[in-house]
């Protein structure tokens, strides 16, 4: 599958307080988000051919959610062989509490 056009992925941070504050509403017992350290995006990144990061939904075996970051390469396919990511940090308790975007 070919690679989706380039678009701008920046929204506002108050779309982003919106998007963030209906899911808290809509799935209150659901974590916030998760953090990555730098080295796992740059991992992804420095494989060659690698043109992006995909990130799946996961959940984990006593319902907790996940998301699982692989690289993509130029043609739309996973690069699953070069690394797979998800050990992150969650959030909560591992959040900026004074953010916008979890208050």
């Amino acid at each position: 599958m070919p690679l989706p056009d380039k678009r701008d992925h920046k929204i506002s941070l108050a779309e982003a307080t919106e998007l963030t504050r209906r899911h808290r509403k809509e799935d209150p017992k659901a974590g916030h988000g998760e953090f990555f350290h730098r080295e796992a995006f740059e991992t992804l990144l420095a494989q060659p051919g690698c043109a992006g990061i995909r990130i799946y939904h996961g959940k984990g075996p006593k319902g907790e959610h996940h998301c699982v970051m692989v690289g993509v390469d130029g043609k739309g396919a996973d690069m699953a062989a070069g690394g797979v990511m998800q050990m992150s940090w969650p959030c909560p308790p591992w959040c900026d509490t004074e953010s916008p975007l979890v208050r």
